[in-house]
């Protein structure tokens, strides 16, 4: 594990404890062995004793490896070198490493350090001003492309990655676009877009809202078959690329750039006439809060309009181990992408629930593989607007 002090390390692998994993903590012992940093011992001792703790923890770990225990170290690990240094150790020991990253913000860091600072024990030994958070959090070498499984923090969640999620997707959309082409991947091709257009039955006399349409792909295919589409994406940048990528279909697609956690910025999508049908693909699991949008597509299609999406199957997709409380981790869409996005998990029953409390009924229900696995990628729904 790594992450800043304050990020959650102790918190998880205590959980991970639980489920039957040995915890061997660096503060712990320090605090059993010898006391309150600069009250028990002086604080020039400090390094000395904790390399002496941390050298016993190293023969325990090796211990507990040749026993065949699983462990969690439940250490900062805040350096890349160090991080190397103990995979390499396990994996001469004959285990395998799993490398978690507890991400926060220095907002929330602040937070609950303040909060922590009022006791001080084994896993709070001193008081970590904000000078001290200040050092830390710029010393701290953030893990990329060490394989490693980055955890959110819920408080970080809405306000925290959002923006966070835009920026990414801005850097990410030249290389989406390339990747996509102009008739998207086989994946899109062969696992999503056949179910998808088979519960929309899209037709010409429909006007279709397409939701983070990306490259506007799947608007291409629609305008193809004389549909009228208005198209929208969160990223400016890759509404950029779409209108250079379709501008045959100019007279067919309207492309804009609208927030989907945003009742305002989505109802401004609002024409002359009311959308007959909605479509998503892949991109529910991408959005911080589906509820404004879920909402705003009710209001926006007509009366009995179709609202289709298809999204990671959250049974057998999500990387983490939670699976009925929502939260966030960064993973790659696309082998090769400058930057790993942040995804959403959500159960299924809070997927179906949504639909049902926004007033949608749904009436189809699809779950493809690809590759022709017995185990689902992703779900396809779709959801009728029923008057209420």
């Amino acid at each position: 594990m790594c992450g800043v002090c304050g990020s959650g390390k102790t918190t998880y692998a205590k959980k991970k404890e639980q489920e039957g994993y040995i915890r061997l903590s660096i503060d712990e012992e320090m605090w059993k062995l010898y006391g309150r940093k600069g009250i028990d011992y002086p604080e020039e001792q400090y390094e000395k004793l904790s390399e002496q703790v941390e050298a016993a923890l190293q023969k325990k770990l090796l211990s507990l490896i040749q026993q065949g225990k699983d462990v969690v170290i439940d250490f900062s690990f805040w350096s890349k070198e160090n991080r190397n240094f103990y995979k390499e150790l396990i994996q001469k020991a004959g285990a395998e490493t799993e490398l978690v990253y507890m991400k926060a913000s220095k907002e929330l860091l602040q937070k609950r350090l303040y909060k922590r600072n009022q006791v001080l024990n084994a896993n709070s030994p001193f008081v970590i001003t904000d000078e001290i958070l200040e050092h830390h959090y710029h010393a701290f070498q953030e893990p990329c492309g060490e394989g490693e499984k980055v955890i959110l923090q819920k408080e970080d969640i809405i306000q925290y990655s959002k923006e966070e999620s835009k920026a990414i997707w801005n850097q990410n959309a030249e290389f989406w676009d390339c990747s996509m082409g102009d008739e998207s991947n086989d994946f899109h091709r062969e696992v999503v877009r056949p179910k998808v257009t088979e519960l929309l039955n899209p037709d010409p006399t429909d006007y279709i809202l397409d939701i983070a349409c990306g490259n506007g792909n799947y608007s291409a295919y629609l305008a193809e078959k004389a549909v009228s589409v208005l198209a929208f994406d969160y990223s400016e940048k890759m509404v950029e690329l779409a209108k250079k990528r379709q501008k045959r279909y100019a007279d067919h697609i309207e492309f804009c750039v609208a927030d989907a956690t945003n009742e305002t910025s989505l109802m401004a999508l609002k024409r002359n006439k009311p959308f007959t049908k909605a479509v998503s693909n892949m991109a529910v699991m991408d959005i911080t809060d589906i509820k404004p949008l879920f909402t705003s597509v009710y209001k926006l299609l007509e009366d009995n309009g179709v609202f289709v999406f298809a999204t990671q199957h959250p049974c057998f997709v999500t990387l983490t181990e939670k699976y009925m409380t929502p939260h966030s981790y960064y993973d790659i869409a696309i082998e090769g992408q400058p930057q790993k996005q942040c995804y959403y998990h959500r159960s299924l029953q809070d997927i179906f629930n949504l639909c049902f409390d926004t007033g949608f009924v749904i009436d189809g229900f699809y779950e493809e593989c690809y590759f022709n696995k017995e185990i689902p990628d992703i779900i396809i729904v779709r959801a009728i607007k029923i008057e209420r």
